[in-house]
């Protein structure tokens, strides 16, 4: 079966392309997957900062009933309070909880008093009124635990800055814990990481007696409050951050590690103690092909490449199969055509036999001569047929024919023979016709001619008349005088009859005194049947 050749490179193509589709399809449900993923994630992180902000806010609120009951809270009883509550992991990324107290300027002085009581060093209202003049102040004057980190907070009044006052002034007003916006902790030493804070307001009295009496609060390292958060409900599949939303502006306040500037991203609006945040979650998932995905493609590419592979076999199979079946083929037409060739040409040469015979009966004298006269012709019909065989009976050269026959001849110092002329290759019927031309030349010239003395010289020239014919030319001189002969020889009608026959063309033979003259047209044949031979030769190669 003959498979052709862009079969196996179809079949390679056909399973390439399902190994393809078949990833591609994966990978669209892998992304569906983890896109369903992502909001997963999202929802558990929105629920894991809002947990973060309601245990927070709960804190606050022990903390406000505990100075909404109390006059005087002193730093042991706030230290014990907030000892008491046994912050655990839901409290992680704030710095503590703290009290800040609202006074007036008037009431600096008594604050610092109560701030630094029991303390090496002294604490100031920071900044101080000079630096801005202010008709209330909210200073820090506790914040647990008491670590030296904290501690650089103390005094700080942070009704003084806008972010918190707008924060503590809605505290106020919805009576409930209110996160502020972005803010630099005093804690952080003027560093730029981001934080905010969560205040929870205190009053004395009721109705509309009421006053503001301070704040209970806690202050939020933004990063280390996310990251807290993140390791509840991500474990590290999704990267996070955490903005404020002040007004049509996003402030980055935190994100988490692993966050790129491409990925797919779920956005979710948060309420953080009374304030409005956006957290925003990025898969982490790397963009190459899942593990199936590579599985698969891989397996389908080996399967693919195998049968390529075999299909390759398969076709090469085929296409020597199918030249071994044209070779034999061939070989065959090339028998036939050369059994025909063959028959012809031993039919020309049992010809030329029978005439050679048949004119050397008639003009042989006895029996001696007769025998002598067919033994020459013979071996000179059978010297130019060992030319030809050695050619594999393609086409021969003129000059080869005529050194054949006239090779008795060269060695002799006696007597000189010239052969000249270009490079015509003739058909081999024509070359055994000059062949036996040349001989009879020879023949007579070695008997009765040129090369009968010494000093002879027979000279030998052809030349191309046109592309399909040569004209060659047989000249002796320097010989013994020449006759007219009374009688046509056996030579002459061999050259004049069988010769022009064979050659299509007459032959012109002269007796000049000085020389025998011979001039004969041999056509030099187009080699189309000899082509087959060319053919076979290199079709056996071939196969």
């Amino acid at each position: 079966m003959d498979f052709p050749r862009a079969v196996p490179l179809a079949i390679f193509l056909l399973v390439a392309a399902v190994t393809v589709l078949s990833v591609f399809s994966i990978e669209r449900g892998e992304r569906v997957r983890a896109s369903a993923e992502l909001q997963r994630q999202a929802q558990l992180m929105v629920s894991a900062v809002e947990r973060r902000a309601y245990s927070n806010s709960s804190f606050l609120r022990a903390g406000a009933a505990l100075f909404g009951a109390q006059n005087d809270i002193t730093a042991d009883l706030f230290r014990q309070f907030v000892s008491e509550l046994r912050l655990d992991a839901d409290y992680r990324g704030a710095e503590g909880i703290g009290w800040a107290p609202a006074i007036s300027s008037d009431q600096i002085e008594r604050f610092e008093q109560q701030l630094n009581r029991g303390k090496i060093g002294l604490t100031h209202v920071q900044p101080t009124l000079a630096e801005q003049y202010r008709q209330q102040l909210v200073p820090i004057l506790y914040l647990q635990p008491d670590t030296l980190r904290n501690r650089r907070a103390l005094g700080y009044d942070m009704y003084s800055e806008p972010t918190r006052r707008a924060a503590m002034d809605q505290a106020t007003r919805t009576v409930r814990p209110t996160a502020s916006g972005r803010v630099t902790l005093m804690q952080d030493g003027g560093n730029d990481e981001s934080g905010f804070l969560i205040y929870m307001p205190v009053f004395d009295g009721a109705g509309a007696n009421r006053s503001l009496k301070g704040f209970v609060y806690s202050p939020f390292n933004a990063s280390q409050f996310l990251d807290s958060a993140a390791e509840l409900s991500t474990s590290g599949q999704a990267s996070v951050r955490l903005y404020d939303i002040d007004g049509d502006e996003r402030l980055l306040m935190a994100e988490t590690g692993g966050w790129s500037a491409e990925g797919e991203t779920v956005e979710r609006e948060i309420d953080l103690a009374n304030r409005p945040m956006l957290l925003v979650v990025q898969s982490t998932r790397d963009a190459a092909l899942s593990s199936l995905s590579m599985i698969t493609l891989l397996f389908g590419l080996a399967v693919a490449s195998l049968l390529l592979f075999v299909a390759r076999l398969l076709t090469q199979q085929a296409q020597e199969d199918s030249r071994s079946l044209e070779w034999f083929a061939q070989q065959n037409s090339i028998r036939n055509s050369l059994t025909r060739e063959l028959n012809h040409r031993v039919k020309n040469t049992l010809a030329n036999v029978l005439s050679i015979v048949s004119l050397t009966r008639r003009r042989a004298t006895s029996l001696d001569e007769f025998a002598e006269g067919i033994d020459n012709r013979i071996r000179a019909l059978s010297a130019t047929h060992d030319l030809l065989t050695q050619s594999e009976w393609g086409t021969t050269p003129v000059r080869s024919v005529i050194s054949v026959e006239l090779a008795p001849y060269t060695n002799e110092r006696d007597h000189e023979v010239v052969t000249e002329g270009p490079e015509v290759e003739l058909a081999p019927n024509d070359a055994l016709s000059l062949g036996l031309a040349v001989h009879e030349l020879a023949t007579n010239a070695a008997k009765f001619g040129a090369l009968s003395m010494p000093g002879g010289k027979v000279s030998i020239t052809w030349e191309l008349v046109n592309e399909s014919l040569a004209r060659i030319e047989w000249i002796e001189s320097n010989g013994p005088k020449v006759n007219l002969p009374q009688k046509r020889g056996f030579g002459t009608d061999l050259i004049e009859k069988i010769v022009a026959h064979e050659l299509r063309h007459p032959v012109e033979l002269e007796f000049h005194p000085e020389g025998v003259r011979c001039t004969l047209l041999v056509p030099v044949r187009e080699p189309s049947e000899f082509a087959l031979r060319s053919n076979r030769r290199k079709a056996t190669r071939g196969h």
